[in-house]
């Protein structure tokens, strides 16, 4: 394991028990979110990077009972958080590295990334990872439920011009991953970039 993702585990493992009750309002904003992933009845889903399975339950909802969702993590605390939810009653919990998943190619329909893009070491790798993944014209859904500059203030620190997560920087991140940007949403209440799986 790399320094990178020693460092995520730490992160989240030192904040895994008050995850969920630190950002108790986020429900409706995960709600819609999924909502606008556009997902159908029996759709095969990942949310990869899935923390606590927040989405989870709203994934299922959309792709129904003959759906399959799948949340994956590094971090093992949080899936235990996860599981005490009940959240792996809803989808099945896989304690995994998104740089490497253990899917078949174009396997899924869609991929949920909630907080993703902030932790991911090596972006562009990594979200070639997912487009491995995805079936041809599937979707990928960038995720937080709230905007860029929302997050920062709450963070205390500026918005860099290197910030990943804008748009004139992760059109070109995610073009060259195999991903076409069709969406994009940066408002105080929700950050939504939503990208298809190029064909």
């Amino acid at each position: 394991m790399t320094d990178d993702h020693t460092q995520v585990q730490e992160f989240f493992a030192a904040r895994a028990d008050d995850w969920d009750r630190r950002f108790p309002d986020d429900g409706p904003a995960y709600a819609a979110g999924v909502a606008r992933m556009r997902l159908r009845p029996g759709d095969r889903v990942l949310d990869a990077g899935c923390g606590t399975g927040r989405a989870l339950p709203e994934l299922r909802s959309a792709v129904g009972p003959t759906g399959i969702v799948i949340g994956a993590d590094l971090t093992p605390e949080m899936l235990t958080v996860a599981v005490r939810a009940g959240r792996d009653e809803v989808g099945r919990l896989l304690l995994t590295d998104v740089s490497r998943l253990p899917l078949r190619t174009e396997s899924l329909d869609a991929v949920l990334g909630a907080g993703l893009i902030a932790h991911l070491p090596r972006p562009a790798e990594n979200l070639s990872e997912l487009a491995r993944v995805v079936r041809p014209r599937g979707t990928l859904a960038l995720f937080h439920p709230i905007g860029r500059a929302a997050l920062a203030a709450r963070q205390g620190r500026q918005i860099t011009p290197g910030d990943l997560r804008a748009e004139p920087n992760l059109r070109p991140l995610l073009a060259g991953a195999g991903w076409q940007l069709t969406s994009y949403v940066d408002e105080d209440a929700c950050f939504l970039a939503l990208a298809e799986r190029s064909a």
